[in-house]
């Protein structure tokens, strides 16, 4: 069901959206002082985040189930994203972005995560995976090429640089990449590639002097589809059920030397940098996951009886609860240090992986606890809590594994304490 079809309220609430979209630039540079305080957020994203709620309750969570078990692209419901503006959230306005910052990317894709993680995450992938690399690293007319049409969310892109033999070894690439006058010639499979179905662009990373081991990584955008390159099957996955994963798989595939992204050899850099941004768009999914978690668990505790009284007023649950609301607060106030820390133009490298590694460890934590306090209504599909539960998982793994998290964080905390 589209969105533009819901009632009065929702109509209303676009309108309003649309106004504050319109006053961002201003809001945005006038609000600098109201963003000192990290335990409440400044009006405008206030507005940002009671939008994007209402969106998701109203639209996502009446379908995300459905979705889920017949693993259906929810593409209407993309389509209302993109007219919200969230399918280029950080994008400039120039190339059809919604020149929002950071701190407003991770509000919007926990709120949508909160309603369908699958949402969340082809919002992400678009965002900070395919978008941001072209967006930092590209050139004008790059840019004008693969974001416009895409920042719009009329297309959608993907992100490749995992591959069946290299996972958390991104240095490994052993996808190649040769030069043959004026076109680059790739060979090789990237695995895991999330809206890899529905791409019409991926920005890929391939070695091009193997030589020089991760300082001979490239990194190239590539149409889709194009002669050379095959989709792999569909993965039957355990949770984010509606988003296609599939593996992409280059044979003798020529793409214009134009379509180099950044400088030959710097593709390793770039898949780092990006990664750092795309952490905090996965820490935000995992918030939204465990806050809709923590949401199942409390009201279905207050109108569940045991032994003649609420199940929240037994302290065996009042417990659970307890945890599992710690857990969530304290991992979105990372997550949104970790968005101000960009935004200000700080580093942010650790602050990034701290709120990956506490929101995904949350997530799968928040959605086991909500599972107990349910019982058997947790285990069967009539409610959401066994679909939080399997889409949680996936946040501890990709874009950088709970392990890698704590080896990044273990590093920056040695270089910053140095003797």
């Amino acid at each position: 069901m589209a969105f533009a079809k819901f009632p009065l309220r929702t109509v209303a609430f676009r309108s309003s959206f649309s106004a504050w979209q319109k006053s961002l630039v201003r809001t945005f540079s006038s609000s600098r002082a109201e963003k000192e305080s990290m335990a409440t957020l400044p009006s405008d994203h206030e507005l940002l985040r009671a939008t994007c709620r209402q969106f998701a309750t109203e639209v996502l969570q009446p379908q995300a189930a459905v979705w889920d078990k017949e693993h259906a692209f929810p593409a209407d419901a993309i389509k209302d994203m993109a007219s919200m503006g969230l399918m280029g959230i950080n994008c400039k306005a120039q190339n059809n972005g919604s020149e929002m910052d950071y701190l407003s990317y991770a509000i919007a894709i926990e709120e949508i995560s909160r309603g369908c993680a699958t949402c969340g995450v082809i919002a992400s992938a678009q965002n900070s995976l395919y978008l941001a690399p072209i967006d930092n690293f590209g050139t004008g007319s790059q840019k004008d090429t693969w974001i416009n049409e895409f920042a719009s969310g009329d297309r959608i892109g993907c992100f490749a640089l995992s591959e069946p033999g290299n996972g958390s070894d991104a240095g490994a690439a052993s996808c190649s990449a040769r030069k043959e006058g004026d076109e680059w010639v790739l060979n090789g499979t990237k695995a895991w590639i999330t809206n890899s179905y529905e791409a019409e662009a991926a920005v890929v990373f391939a070695t091009t002097n193997k030589s020089l081991k991760h300082k001979g990584i490239s990194a190239f955008i590539v149409p889709m589809p194009t002669p050379g390159l095959e989709l792999g099957k569909k993965e039957d996955k355990l949770g984010i059920r509606a988003s296609s994963t599939a593996n992409l798989i280059f044979n003798e595939c020529r793409i214009p030397a134009a379509n180099l992204l950044g400088d030959e050899g710097s593709g390793f850099k770039i898949a780092m940098h990006t990664l750092d941004g795309g952490r905090i768009g996965i820490a935000a999914q995992a918030l939204g996951i465990a806050q809709a978690a923590l949401e199942c668990a409390v009201e279905y505790s207050q109108v569940r009886q045991s032994m003649g009284q609420p199940l929240c007023k037994l302290q065996t649950i009042q417990m659970k609860l307890a945890d599992m609301a710690l857990r969530v607060e304290s991992a979105r106030l990372l997550t949104w240090r970790a968005a101000r820390c960009k935004d200000e133009g700080k580093p942010y490298i650790k602050e990034a992986a701290m709120a990956k590694l506490a929101a995904s460890e949350a997530a799968t934590f928040v959605s086991h606890q909500a599972i107990q306090v349910l019982g058997g209504m947790g285990f069967v599909t009539d409610m959401p809590a066994e679909r939080h539960y399997r889409d949680a998982r996936i946040t501890e793994i990709y874009e950088g594994t709970s392990e890698i998290q704590r080896l990044v964080i273990a590093g920056q905390v040695v270089k910053e304490m140095k003797v």
